[in-house]
């Protein structure tokens, strides 16, 4: 007899493509894993760089090189990320962007606090982003 399950679960194969220890088959991530990983890659796409999606991204890349230290230009980061994650990843409700600035190592740390539509509990991500030049 075949029963249904009324949770969703969200599966994912990770962008390290590692095999599994004992079957080597190609692991998956589920759930807030598998979120966790798309908004990592929607936090560091930048506009145009994904075809037939310019607008695809939280376009972060394109901010590095303004006077990060500015409130308003952390609010601006903040406010591109969130929009771009409300657009395009319904498998999590945003909480909160944040914005903190590294002059002496160059970097951003982006710190997004989501709660997973299968969930009740939220989930931090961290992002540094680092300028490549």
């Amino acid at each position: 007899m075949f029963i249904e399950s009324k949770e969703k679960i969200y599966t994912d194969i990770p962008l390290s493509f590692t095999a599994h220890p004992v079957t080597g088959n190609v692991k998956t991530l589920t759930n807030a894993d598998s979120i966790i990983q798309s908004v990592k890659n929607i936090v560091l796409t930048n506009f145009f760089e994904r075809p037939y999606e310019p607008y695809l991204g939280g376009n972060i890349y394109n901010r590095l090189f303004d006077n990060v230290e500015s409130t308003y230009t952390q609010f601006l980061i903040a406010e591109d990320i969130t929009t771009s994650l409300e657009n395009y990843e319904p498998r999590a409700d945003i909480l909160n962007v944040s914005v903190f600035p590294d002059t002496d190592r160059n970097t951003l740390k982006v710190k997004v606090k989501f709660i997973p539509v299968t969930s009740a509990e939220p989930v931090t991500v961290d992002v540094i982003v680092e300028r490549v030049r």
